[in-house]
């Protein structure tokens, strides 16, 4: 069997041509992706997100290291003021819903209600992290902290100078 050229090519523009015109149906999963869309714009208030004022915990979102590889991750979770607290203690890495209450965020460890606060390395009780200003800490014993972020360059420093680095840590 053998086909002419010009037929096929004829045939293959038509339905080129036909395969998009004005009848052509839109993909049924672009519809649910443009309500979706618009179910969420009516859902969000953008000026009741704007006049909320930050929560002090916001400002412990990350991570926080303890003494011997004890670690206390904390994350946002959905809703402002909640957070998922990833715990890791020597028997493992655990995982809590908490809620900013203040100064603090409480969740339910074991059938117990824990916090965690602000806190000196001296407030932790633990001798390793002694001199840390920067802490946090569920109960005596259990701190974590991290360092301030370095401050910014107090000016620019021009193209070609020389810089000379900061000296070290207890030296003068």
């Amino acid at each position: 069997m053998t086909i002419r050229t010009p037929a096929a090519l004829a045939a293959l523009l038509l339905v080129a041509a036909c395969a998009r015109g004005e009848d052509a149906r839109p993909i049924e999963n672009a519809a649910a992706v443009e309500n979706t869309a618009d179910e969420l714009a009516e859902d969000s208030d953008p000026a009741a997100n704007a006049s909320a004022p930050a929560l002090s915990t916001d400002a412990w979102v990350g991570k926080w290291i303890g003494v011997e590889g004890l670690v206390l991750d904390i994350q946002p979770a959905g809703e402002r003021g909640h957070y998922v607290l990833s715990v890791t203690l020597l028997d493992g890495t655990k995982s809590y819903d908490g809620v900013a209450d203040g100064d603090l965020i409480r969740f339910t460890r074991n059938g117990r209600p824990e916090s965690v606060r602000a806190a000196t390395g001296d407030q932790t009780g633990l001798k390793w992290l002694a001199g840390k200003q920067n802490c946090l800490m569920i109960q005596q014993g259990e701190g974590f902290c991290r360092e301030n972020a370095p401050a910014a360059p107090a000016a620019p420093v021009a193209a070609g100078a020389a810089v000379t680095p900061p000296p070290a840590a207890g030296q003068p």
